[in-house]
């Protein structure tokens, strides 16, 4: 059985302190994180390798958004999809090698607090943005 760990992280660099905590204390054999706010020439890559977690795909963006995946199991990226066709790194799929399993890692827009469309675009947007992803899916 794999372990899987999800953290909308909101900045990898500024928390890998307590990212380190956690992986120590719980170590799943992967960690999904979302929201990591950094391009991939930036992202800690040798922090996670002296963790164990050796094996990582990254999706970057430059201070917004962003996903990475990390394992201590070997994983290939296999995909990155733009559902909203607007550039933002909100996806990364990965193959968990040998384990016969696919792994898609998505950061999902907020949707704001009033659930109307009318009244909230973001929260339209998120709908969008989920139909699409229904579609690819």
């Amino acid at each position: 059985m794999v372990s899987i760990a999800s953290w909308n992280i909101n900045s990898v660099r500024l928390r890998m302190p307590i990212v380190a905590r956690f992986l120590e204390e719980e170590a799943p054999d992967v960690l999904c994180l979302q929201e990591i706010k950094c391009e991939e020439h930036l992202f800690p890559y040798e922090a996670f390798n002296e963790l164990g977690y050796t094996h990582h795909a990254v999706h970057g963006q430059k201070g917004y958004h962003g996903v990475a995946t990390v394992s201590r199991i070997p994983i290939r990226e296999v995909t990155r999809h733009d559902w909203q066709a607007n550039g933002e790194a909100r996806h990364v799929g990965v193959e968990l090698v040998g384990k016969g399993m696919m792994l898609d890692n998505v950061y999902i827009p907020a949707g704001g607090d009033e659930p109307d469309r009318e009244i909230n675009p973001k929260f339209g947007q998120k709908l969008d943005f989920l139909a699409r992803m229904t579609e690819w899916a």
